[in-house]
């Protein structure tokens, strides 16, 4: 008499069309990029339950109401401060000093992500991590109003305690001090006495995206604060890819070596937006008055300091859309002559695989230097998978031998150049807050030429024969993640 119903056989064969079906229509709904719609589409294909379950979790960029209000807020107040920054001239910029293509750079920027450049700041490109940690912790020592300070890793051991030690220094004399540090990247950390210490001493301290079971269902967990931001005073401001860590004493264990990082110390206008991007971060997870926090931290007080001019570009869920990746397209997308870029991870989308492989077939010198070795096997093999086509069309691998290269840095034709937070993946294209300076000035791109050439002294280059003769194991493991390379 039960002879209509279906079999349990038939009723999962439903179950997994459905679910597929379910998702696929979600996903294109939503108008992710096709690589990460394929990757979806395939994890769930393959492993219905886990394949929903993670779609769920990590499948949408979602921020949450609370979060999305906040930053929605933050439009009017960073507006403010650039029709301050236009009242005092500083984005006069004389064009006819730069390639054309640096004002259309700039065009972009404003248009995308509401940025302008900035005229009148001088810098030091510092590539010896004790120096950085160093003089940092003097900075700090110097501090007579306000020390902000964000980032996405604090590790304790080393020099990176006499930072944490200035800090407390800092506070103890009166100075308002408020640091952000990212809950995920920096566990270890938050999990030691240092946080304490810092309270104590009256630092405001305030965890970045905190994660947790409940918070799954706002939004997602795995957005993370890549931002590495440092601002003094509102008169000297620090940026690049060092986190707050002594290299001798982080992650040893892992087998790559010691990190190898670079730094930006500035003095002058471009001090005002990165100040302006750690307050608007300190505002989206405190909900405090962006006009106080501004206020007593001297953004406003900020005056021309150098004849560098340079573009301020954060990036992030909630905040811009395909900006910073448009930026990145541009810049690459000008080369004449030379593109060098550094970069730890290499997991791009396909529209900048093909700006780089495209310069490189227009007869550009392209150059991408990457560390042999990083903490993360499946982006490693993902990575590998790209580097046939990348040498079929001319680009020069180098693999750097001493460390795990962390310095994320493009210059393009001796004239322009990027430097920031952001590696050429699509997690930090997509799922973390980053910023990066688009700067426009020959001597920067100097010096930036220089620190990456050191690089690829201490590097091997990828032989296109060697490369191609590897073994059809590792060509099939490589390709087989970079499916889900999307996703890593």
């Amino acid at each position: 008499m039960m002879d209509w119903l279906p079999r349990p056989g038939t009723l999962l064969a439903i179950a997994h069309t459905l679910t597929i079906l379910t998702v696929l229509v979600r996903v294109i709904m939503k108008r992710p990029a096709t690589g990460v719609a394929l990757a979806w589409i395939l994890i769930v294909a393959l492993l219905p339950a886990a394949g929903i379950t993670l779609y769920l979790l990590i499948g949408e960029r979602r921020i949450g109401e609370r979060r999305a209000s906040r930053i929605a807020s933050l439009t009017k107040s960073f507006r403010e401060i650039g029709n301050a920054a236009i009242l005092q001239r500083l984005t006069d910029v004389q064009w006819d000093r730069h390639p054309p293509t640096a004002r259309g750079l700039d065009r972009l920027g404003r248009s995308t992500i509401g940025s302008p450049t900035v005229c009148g700041s001088r810098f030091e490109l510092i590539s010896d991590t004790q120096q950085c940690l160093s003089q940092l912790a003097s900075d700090i020592d110097a501090a007579q109003r306000s020390v902000l300070m964000e980032f996405y890793i604090w590790s304790a051991g080393g020099a990176a305690d006499d930072v944490l030690a200035a800090v407390m220094r800092a506070a103890q004399r009166g100075v308002r001090c408020r640091v952000l540090i990212d809950a995920l990247g920096a566990r270890p950390w938050w999990r030691t006495d240092q946080p304490a210490q810092l309270r104590a001493a009256g630092v405001e301290l305030q965890k970045a995206l905190p994660v947790g079971i409940f918070r799954t269902f706002v939004g997602r967990t795995d957005l993370r604060l890549h931002r590495k931001i440092a601002v003094i005073d509102g008169d000297v401001a620090w940026t690049g890819s060092m986190n707050l860590v002594d290299p001798r004493f982080f992650k040893q264990d892992s087998g790559v070596g010691e990190w190898v990082d670079a730094m930006m110390r500035i003095h002058g206008a471009a001090v005002a937006p990165l100040a302006g991007t750690m307050l608007g971060d300190w505002m989206v997870e405190t909900g405090d008055c962006i006009d106080r926090l501004v206020e007593d931290s001297g953004v406003r007080l900020i005056e021309p300091d150098g004849h560098v001019d340079m573009q301020v570009i954060p990036s992030g869920p909630g905040e811009t859309a395909d900006g910073l990746l448009q930026m990145l397209l541009g810049l690459i997308n000008s080369a004449q002559h030379e593109l060098i870029m550094t970069t730890p991870y290499f997991v791009p989308d396909d529209s900048l695989l093909h700006a780089v492989r495209g310069a490189a077939l227009r007869g550009v010198d392209v150059a991408l230097v990457m560390p042999e070795n990083v903490d993360s096997l499946l982006t490693r093999y993902a990575s590998r998978s790209y580097y046939d086509e990348l040498l079929d069309a001319g680009v020069q691998l180098y693999l750097y031998k001493d460390g795990l290269l962390h310095t994320k840095s493009i210059m393009v034709d001796g004239t322009m150049s990027m430097f920031g937070t952001v590696n050429l993946d699509m997690r930090s294209l997509w799922l973390n807050y980053e910023v990066a300076l688009f700067v426009y000035n020959a001597e920067f791109a100097t010096e930036l030429r220089a620190l990456q050439q050191s690089y690829i002294d201490d590097s091997d280059p990828v032989q296109p024969d060697e490369w191609a003769s590897r073994g059809y194991l590792s060509q099939f493991t490589e390709n087989t993640l970079r499916l889900v390379s999307p996703l890593l």
